[in-house]
C-alpha cells in the first residue's frame, strides 16, 4: 500500500481522527524512551484541547485506512507554561516560536521518508504563520534505566541532519505516570530548536 501523508484541516475530520490518534499515542509512547502508561481518555481530551488551538496543524500518515503516524504543531504562544516559560527566561520572544509536538510513527513504516514529510508540513505551516525558530523538547533518560534497550534508537542524527540542535541549558519538566508506576513523575525534556 502507500502511504498518504496529508494535513487535516475540516475540525470535523479532526475530531473524527482522535481515537485513532489516541491509540496511536498510547502505543509509541510506551516504547523507549518515553515508558509513558497513557490512558485512551487522557489522550482524548488532549487531542480535542489541541486542536481547539488557533493555529494548530495536524499531519496524519495512513496506510489504507489506517492511521500509522502523526505529527503536531502549533505557535508556542499557544502552548502551556511549561513550554513558554523555559524560552521565556532566555530571553526568547515566544510570538516568534513554533511548537513541534509529536511525531509518532509505528516502526514497520520507519525508513520511508515519512519523518521528513512531517517536518516539511510543519516547517511549511510555521513559515506561513510568521514564525522564525521551530522547537521541540525530547526527554532525557538516565544512562542506567533500568528499561533501557541494549541498542535504543537514537533520533538525534535525524534532528540534526534537519538542521536541528539541542540549546544549552534550555529544558522544561513535564509530568506523566510511567509504566509501572503508581503515581505521576517528572520528566527532564531537553528543548531542541532550529532558525526557518
Amino acid at each position: 500500500m502507500t502511504i498518504r501523508v496529508r494535513s487535516l484541516t475540516d475540525p470535523h475530520e479532526r475530531h473524527a481522527a482522535i481515537p485513532a490518534l489516541s491509540d496511536l499515542r498510547i502505543r509509541i509512547f510506551r516504547a523507549w524512551p518515553y515508558l509513558y502508561d497513557g490512558t485512551a481518555d487522557y489522550e482524548a481530551a488532549y487531542l480535542a484541547e489541541f486542536i481547539r488551538e488557533p493555529g494548530a496543524v495536524l499531519i496524519v500518515a495512513h496506510d489504507g485506512d489506517a492511521v500509522v503516524g502523526a505529527a503536531t504543531a502549533s505557535p508556542m504562544a499557544g502552548q502551556k507554561p511549561e513550554f513558554q516559560l523555559p524560552l521565556r527566561a532566555h530571553g526568547m520572544d515566544v510570538a516568534r516560536i513554533f511548537y513541534f509536538g509529536e511525531s509518532v510513527l509505528l516502526p514497520d513504516h520507519h525508513g520511508q521518508g515519512i519523518g521528513h514529510q512531517f517536518f516539511d508540513a510543519r516547517e511549511t505551516a510555521a513559515r506561513a504563520a510568521g514564525a522564525v525558530q521551530a522547537s521541540f523538547c525530547a526527554v532525557i533518560r538516565r544512562e542506567d534505566h533500568p528499561m533501557r534497550p541494549d541498542s535504543p534508537r537514537d533520533l538525534s542524527p535525524f534532528w540534526r541532519a534537519r538542521g536541528y540542535a539541542p540549546v544549552e541549558g534550555l529544558t522544561t519538566m513535564l509530568k506523566w505516570l510511567d509504566l509501572g508506576d503508581a503515581v505521576e513523575s517528572p520528566h527532564q525534556m531537553q528543548f531542541w530548536m532550529r532558525d526557518l
